[in-house]
C-alpha cells in the first residue's frame, strides 16, 4: 500500500514530516488536505508527539507558530496576522481572552492540544476537529518512521544507512519523539568504540561524583550492562556465572542488589 511523507517547513514541525501509511494518518491527512483549500478554523488533537505541529504547518505553511502559554505574545500576534497556529491550545491562562482577540481580528486559527476539552465557545470557534491517533494505534507508520530516523543519524553521525534492527523494541512512549530519540541512540552505539563508551560514562559521572560511597553507588553502570547482556547471550545463570568466573551464589547476589534495573 502506498505511503506519502509530507514534507512541511522546518521551523514548525514535531520531530518528523507526518507519514501515511496506516488508514488513520492518511484520513488525518486527507481532512488537513481539505483544510488547506477552506478559510475555517481548526482543533487537532492528539499525544505528544503524533505529528500534530506537522500537519499544522502543511495546512498554514507561512503561519507563525505561538504557544498558547505564551499569552502577551499571543495575543499581541493575534493583532497583527492573518493566520497564525496555537499550539498546546489547553495550556491558555486565559482561553476566553484569546478567543475574543481571534474573533475580533478575523484571524485564522489551526489549533494543536494534546486532548479534547471542554469550553463552552471551542465548538463556536473551531468547525473542524480532528484527532491523531498515538503511534501504538498506527504501528504502519512506525517502520516508515525508523526509516527516516535512520537516514536522519547517518547524515548526522556521517555514516551508513544500515541499522542493526535486531532486538531493536520500539519505544512509543511519546511516539516520534521517543522513537527518534531511540533510533538516534541505536545508531550511535552499533558502532562505538571502547573509548568512546569509557569517554560518555566519564562525562556522565563528573557532575555526580562526590560521596564517600562513590564506587559502590555507581557500580551497577558496570554490572547490569554486563549481567544482562550476558544472561540474554548464554540464557543461563549457571553458564554466565562461568563465562564471568565468578560462582554462582555471588552472580545471584549481584542480581538481586541490582534487581530493580534488571
Amino acid at each position: 500500500m502506498k505511503s506519502v511523507v509530507v514534507q512541511v517547513a522546518a521551523a514548525a514541525v514535531d520531530v518528523t514530516n507526518f507519514v501515511t501509511a496506516s488508514e488513520s494518518s492518511k484520513e488525518a491527512f486527507r481532512t488537513a488536505t481539505l483544510l488547506k483549500t477552506l478559510s475555517i478554523n481548526s482543533l487537532i488533537t492528539g499525544e505528544r508527539g503524533v505529528g500534530k505541529s506537522s500537519l499544522a504547518a502543511y495546512i498554514l505553511p507561512d503561519a507563525p507558530v505561538i504557544d498558547a502559554s505564551d499569552f502577551n505574545n499571543l495575543l499581541s500576534t493575534l493583532e497583527s496576522t492573518r493566520e497564525i497556529i496555537i499550539t498546546n491550545f489547553e495550556n491558555s491562562p486565559n482561553i476566553k481572552t484569546v478567543i475574543e482577540s481571534i474573533n475580533l481580528n478575523g484571524v485564522r486559527v489551526i489549533a494543536t492540544a494534546k486532548s479534547s476539552f471542554d469550553y463552552e465557545k471551542i465548538d463556536d470557534l473551531f468547525s473542524v476537529k480532528f484527532n491523531i491517533p498515538p503511534l501504538r494505534e498506527r504501528l504502519e507508520d512506525v517502520a516508515l518512521l525508523v526509516d527516516i530516523f535512520v537516514k536522519e543519524a547517518s547524515l548526522l553521525f556521517v555514516g551508513g544507512e544500515e541499522f542493526n534492527i535486531k532486538d531493536f523494541k520500539h519505544d512509543l512512549s511519546e511516539n516520534a519523539n521517543s522513537l527518534r530519540r531511540q533510533v538516534m541512540v541505536n545508531y550511535l552505539l552499533q558502532d562505538i568504540k571502547d573509548v568512546e563508551l569509557m569517554h560518555i560514562i566519564e562525562n556522565y559521572l563528573s557532575n555526580k561524583l562526590g560521596s564517600n560511597s562513590d564506587y559502590r553507588n555507581f557500580l551497577y553502570l558496570y554490572e547490569v550492562p554486563l549481567i544482562k547482556a550476558g544472561i540474554n547471550k548464554y540464557k543461563s545463570q549457571l553458564q554466565l556465572a562461568d563465562k564471568l568466573g565468578l560462582n554462582r551464589n555471588t552472580l545471584r547476589k549481584k542480581i538481586s542488589d541490582n534487581k530493580k534495573y534488571l
